[in-house]
C-alpha cells in the first residue's frame, strides 16, 4: 500500500512539473540574458499610462504586434546587420520591413547619451530608411497585376505599432503639475522654458514616418483604418498636451491630414477635439495644444459645406465661444478669432449669435484680454450684414460706449479705431437714429476728463464724423446731453441741501454741544 501510495505521489509530480514546464517560457538566449541585466530605466512621468519597458532592447509591444515570420526569417537579434530595403527583391522585403520595424520598436534612455550608443544608431539608420522607403512612391512602369502591394497589411500593422511604442509615452509634469507637488500654494511661472524631451531627434523621425505613411499614395485606407483606428486617434489627441512645439506642431500636421485621408474618422475627430475643449473651459483651464487644435478646426471649418449643419452650430455655441472664458485666452486668441470668422463668412446669420457670445464673456478687469476681443468683434462686424447688426447694435454699443470711457488708453483707443473700418461705418450711419444717442455720452466724457491725449484727439475725429454724417441728429443729442447734465446737477444741489436741512435739523435738536464734521 505503501509503494502504491509513493507511486502515485511521483505521476502526480511529474504531470505537474509538465504543466509548470509548458506554462514558463523558454530560457533566454545570451543576448536576452544581457538585455535582461542592463539597467532599468525608470520613467518619473505623470500624466500617461503607457507602459515603460523594463530594458532598452525589449520592444514596447506585444509579441502579437508583429506577425510571426517563416524560420528563414526569424527575427534577429538587435545589431544584427540588415540589408538595405533597396538591395532586397521586393517579394521578400515584407519580411526585411517587420525586421527593421522591430529595431525601431526597441527603446532606449535618451537623456543619457553615453548608454547604448550603438543601438541608437542603429535606430537612427533604420528609421530614415524606412521614411524614405514609405515616401519613395511606386514606379507606374513596374506596376503589374501581380506586383506585390509596397506596404501589405501584416507592414502596416507593425509599422502602427513600432511608431505607437515611440510616440505614446508617459509625459513629463506639465510646470503647474510640478509646482503644485513642491508647493500647493505656488504659482507656476509663466516664463519658465517648457520642457524639451532629449529623445526629441528620433521622436521627430517617428513622427516623420507616421506622417509619411498617413500621406502615401501606397497607404489603402480601407486597409489602414484597421491600425489608425479610433483609439489610436484619442491616443495622438492626447499628446496634444505636450510642453514641447516641436511635438505639437508635428501632431498638428498628422492629425490634419489624418482627417483629410480617413474620412470615416472625420465625425469621431470633431467630437473628440470639442470633448478636450470640454474638459479644458469647465475642468482644468489648463492645456498645452489648444492653439494647434484650434488651427486644425481653422481648415476643417472653411470646408464645411452649406447649409451649415446644426451640429456645427451648436460646435460653435457649446465650445468656439466659451473658449473665450477661460484667462489664457491670449495664448490662443488668434487662432480662436480665425474660427469664428470663419463661421460667420460662411453663415452671416451666425454673426449675432456671435457677438452676443463675445458679450457674455467681455472682461471686466482685465484690459489686454478686453483689447483682443475688440480686435476681434471688428473682424466679425466686417463680416456682418445689416439684419444681424440691427438685432445686437443696443448691447453692442452699450459694451462699446464703456470700452470709450475705459481709463486704460490702449481699450480706449482700440475702441475708437472701429470708426476706421469703412464697413462698421457704414452700418452705424444707416442706423445712426439709434446708435448716436448711446454713443453721444460717452464722447462727451472723453472730450471733457479723458486723460490721455491720443483719446483726446481720436474722439475729437469720431465726433467730428458724427455731426458731418447727421448734424441735426447731432444738436439733438448735444441737447439732450446738456439737459441731463443739468438735470443731474440740479439733482446733486438738492440732494446737498437735503444734507445741510438734516444737519442743521440735528444740531437744533441736539443743542450746541454736538460738533458738525464736513
Amino acid at each position: 500500500m505503501f509503494n502504491k501510495i509513493i507511486k502515485r505521489g511521483n505521476r502526480k509530480g511529474a504531470r505537474s512539473e509538465g504543466a509548470d514546464a509548458a506554462a514558463r517560457p523558454a530560457a533566454p538566449s545570451s543576448s536576452a540574458a544581457a538585455a535582461a541585466a542592463a539597467p532599468v530605466t525608470v520613467n518619473h512621468a505623470s500624466r500617461a499610462s503607457a507602459p515603460t519597458p523594463s530594458s532598452p532592447t525589449s520592444p514596447h509591444l506585444p509579441a502579437s504586434a508583429f506577425p510571426i515570420l517563416p524560420a528563414s526569417a526569424a527575427s534577429p537579434p538587435l545589431l544584427e546587420p540588415l540589408p538595405l530595403i533597396r538591395d532586397v527583391a521586393a517579394a521578400d522585403r515584407p519580411g526585411l520591413l517587420i525586421r527593421k520595424l522591430r529595431l525601431v520598436a526597441a527603446l532606449f534612455d535618451f537623456s543619457d547619451s553615453l548608454k547604448h550608443p550603438r543601438e541608437k544608431e542603429a535606430k537612427r539608420q533604420a528609421l530614415l530608411e524606412l521614411v524614405e522607403y514609405v515616401q519613395s512612391p511606386t514606379p507606374s512602369s513596374t506596376t503589374t497585376p501581380n506586383t506585390p502591394a509596397r506596404l501589405p497589411d501584416a507592414v502596416q500593422e507593425a509599422l502602427v505599432a513600432a511608431i505607437s511604442a515611440n510616440i505614446f509615452r508617459p509625459l513629463p509634469p506639465a510646470l503647474h503639475e510640478s509646482a503644485a507637488s513642491i508647493d500647493p500654494n505656488a504659482t507656476p511661472d509663466d516664463e519658465e522654458e517648457p520642457y524639451l524631451d532629449p529623445a526629441w531627434p528620433h521622436l521627430q523621425l517617428v513622427y516623420e514616418l507616421l506622417l509619411r505613411y498617413v500621406v502615401s499614395p501606397d497607404t489603402d485606407t480601407k486597409l489602414a483604418k484597421r491600425h489608425v483606428d479610433h483609439a489610436f486617434v484619442l491616443r495622438l489627441l492626447d499628446h496634444f498636451d505636450s510642453e514641447d512645439p516641436r511635438e505639437r506642431e508635428y501632431l498638428k500636421t498628422v492629425l490634419h491630414r489624418i482627417y483629410g485621408k480617413f474620412m470615416v474618422h472625420r465625425p469621431f475627430i470633431r467630437k473628440a477635439i470639442n470633448n478636450v475643449f470640454y474638459r479644458f473651459i469647465f475642468e482644468t483651464e489648463r492645456h498645452n495644444g489648444i492653439g494647434e487644435l484650434l488651427e486644425i478646426l481653422g481648415s476643417i471649418i472653411n470646408g464645411f459645406a452649406l447649409p451649415m449643419k446644426e451640429e456645427h452650430k451648436l460646435f460653435l455655441g457649446r465650445a468656439l465661444i466659451p473658449l473665450h472664458k477661460p484667462k489664457s485666452v491670449a495664448i490662443y486668441h488668434q487662432q480662436l478669432s480665425y474660427c469664428i470668422v470663419q463661421f460667420v463668412e460662411k453663415d452671416f446669420k451666425l454673426a449675432d449669435a456671435v457677438i452676443r457670445g463675445l458679450l457674455k464673456y467681455w472682461p471686466v478687469i482685465n484690459c489686454q484680454k478686453e483689447v483682443l476681443f475688440l480686435g476681434e468683434l471688428e473682424e466679425v462686424l466686417e463680416a456682418t450684414q445689416q439684419a444681424e447688426f440691427q438685432r445686437c447694435m443696443v448691447p453692442l454699443f452699450k459694451q462699446i460706449g464703456r470700452c470709450l470711457n475705459s481709463a486704460h488708453f490702449q481699450v480706449a483707443e482700440r475702441a475708437l479705431f472701429l470708426w476706421n473700418n469703412d464697413h462698421i461705418v457704414s452700418l452705424i450711419a444707416q442706423n445712426r437714429g439709434v446708435i448716436f444717442p448711446i454713443i453721444f455720452e460717452a464722447l462727451e466724457r472723453n472730450i471733457q476728463s479723458h486723460w490721455n491725449q491720443a483719446v483726446h484727439g481720436l474722439t475729437a475725429n469720431v465726433r467730428k464724423m458724427f455731426l458731418d454724417m447727421d448734424s441735426e441728429l447731432f444738436e439733438e443729442c448735444q441737447q439732450q446731453y446738456i439737459e441731463k447734465v443739468a438735470k443731474a446737477k440740479e439733482l446733486e444741489e438738492q440732494r446737498e441741501s437735503a444734507w445741510r436741512h438734516l444737519e442743521a435739523v440735528a444740531a437744533k435738536a441736539a443743542g450746541d454741544d454736538m460738533v458738525l464734521v464736513n
